[in-house]
């Protein structure tokens, strides 16, 4: 399964949104971009774009995991900056929170993705400590799809124009009824 996605990784412009590992970029429910994001958001779209890559090409499922985790939070981190704005009060610039807290105030429609990669974090951890099984080969694997929808729906939601689908075009009628 990851070897199928490195192959896509490979063929792709490094310039584009993240591969489909279900079908074209156009089967994204388009969303209004707000702005231009910031050079500062676009350099962590890069990060985790290639983080991504970088993933997908590694055999350990822990480290697999625990790369294409990162490459989800480097994600979260375009829209914080892109989006975000500092606390106004002291008290609360005091406390720390992680991006997965955050990222559900500053882009409410990324709700269920953030509690997805939240819920992931422990693993991740785990996984970076280097304790055997805390990610399997399949756990690695579905990271990895769900991280590449993440970075295309962000890449989109930041970045790119959406893009609608084209009606299709009715094909010519030849001849008489088929019967």
């Amino acid at each position: 399964m990851a070897s199928s996605y490195a192959g896509a990784a490979r063929r792709r412009r490094t310039d584009g949104p993240a591969p489909s590992l279900t079908g074209p970029p156009t089967d994204v429910h388009p969303v209004l971009r707000r702005a231009t994001a910031p050079p500062a958001a676009l350099d962590l779209l890069a990060q985790a774009r290639t983080g991504l890559d970088e993933a997908a090409e590694l055999d350990t499922p822990n480290e697999r995991y625990a790369t294409a985790h990162l490459a989800a939070l480097r994600t979260a981190a375009a829209v914080l900056a892109a989006r975000g704005r500092p606390e106004t009060t002291v008290r609360k610039r005091r406390r720390i929170r992680s991006a997965w807290e955050v990222l559900p105030e500053i882009a409410p429609e990324l709700t269920e993705w953030s509690s997805l990669f939240a819920s992931g974090a422990e693993r991740r951890a785990r996984a970076e400590a280097g304790i055997r099984g805390a990610a399997s080969s399949r756990d690695a694997d579905d990271l990895l799809r769900d991280v590449a929808m993440f970075l295309r729906l962000v890449e989109r939601l930041l970045v790119l124009e959406p893009v609608l689908p084209q009606p299709r075009a009715e094909q010519p009628r030849q001849g008489g009824a088929a019967g």
